[in-house]
């Protein structure tokens, strides 16, 4: 089958709001040379929402801090509950994203992704479950994924109803896009109930080595093209080779792609990431899936997290959320 979709992204002048955050931070990068630890810390401070601008937080109707019971312990997640989806959750009809943060499976926390979050929830009427998951080094796959299907079954049974919730979307950025595609596949190999839709910003769907975007976004551009070795490294047992279905989606045949959720699927031209993303949106459509496909040719990899420092961000988080409100609502 064919795809409308092509194989490789380009690139055009990277958005002045975007250039001026980099300019702001410019020690500020992901998979840099330092310890991963430094990475980690100096995220929160940039990112996290007690650190963003007071006047930049984007409303919410409600904040709550549960959890839910998983294989490894207690899972911590902070639900989005928007004013623009009161009415689903009262009928008992409301969208839910479970959201599983990128940072290379070793950086980042709920903190950092909260206030992009808020924009999406009240933009789409969607309660947010933003997941703070366990990170490698220290837990390596499959721990991540095994607490993706522990949230997930939980949405989709009690917990789930308590909260009004009757559709359970999942979805992701870099490395949370790549868990995302491959809790998506497990589940369907292992016939668990699917998820209602995949949302999949900038994913790593594979390991981006051999393709025109490494190169374009080897360095300068928040994502270190060259430290997603090291992730990778983090992430992966041994044993464990980069090619698996569950930790390289992007690298599977079409024919073994076929018959999964509709799938949304963003990326950046200025973005290491940017290709091996829209080849898998592109190799998802070719097995015949319902595929929407954005691509920001001007922005870096990241603006979930840009939304307090940058229009531009702000309208692509806001186009996102008319894509998840139809996924969440229109099927």
């Amino acid at each position: 089958m064919s795809s409308k979709i092509p194989t490789t992204g380009t690139r055009t002048t990277l958005d002045p709001t975007v250039s001026a955050f980099l300019q702001k931070f410019p020690n500020l990068h992901l998979g840099g040379r330092g310890d991963f630890h430094d990475e980690r810390a100096h995220h929160l401070k940039v990112f996290g929402i007690h650190n963003v601008p007071k006047d930049k937080i984007h409303p919410i109707h409600k904040v709550e801090h549960t959890a839910v019971s998983g294989p490894y312990g207690t899972i911590p997640i902070r639900v989005l509950y928007p004013s623009s989806g009161q009415q689903y959750r009262e009928n008992k009809t409301a969208g839910a994203l479970i959201y599983f943060h990128g940072g290379g499976y070793t950086v980042g926390s709920v903190d950092e992704f909260e206030n992009g979050l808020r924009l999406l929830a009240e933009e789409s009427g969607v309660q947010v479950y933003a997941v703070e998951y366990r990170l490698a080094p220290e837990h390596s796959y499959p721990v991540q994924l095994d607490e993706y299907d522990a949230v997930i079954d939980a949405l989709q049974g009690e917990f789930g109803k308590a909260r009004g919730v009757h559709h359970v979307l999942g979805g992701g950025d870099s490395a949370g896009g790549n868990m995302t595609a491959a809790v998506t596949l497990r589940r369907k190999d292992n016939n668990k109930k699917p998820l209602a839709a995949q949302i999949l910003f900038y994913p790593e769907a594979r390991v981006p080595f051999d393709t025109p975007a490494a190169v374009e976004n080897n360095t300068g551009y928040y994502l270190e093209c060259n430290g997603i070795f090291s992730f990778a490294d983090h992430y992966l047992p041994r044993g464990t080779p980069p090619s698996d279905r569950y930790i390289s989606p992007g690298m599977q045949s079409v024919d073994k792609l076929k018959a999964l959720p509709p799938a949304t699927v963003y990326t950046s031209g200025f973005d290491p990431l940017r290709d091996v993303g829209v080849e898998y949106a592109s190799k998802l459509e070719r097995a015949g899936n319902k595929v929407i496909w954005r691509h920001y040719p001007a922005m870096t990899h990241g603006w979930l997290q840009m939304t307090a420092w940058s229009q531009a961000a702000l309208d692509a988080v806001r186009e996102v959320a008319k894509d998840v409100h139809v996924l969440a609502y229109s099927q």
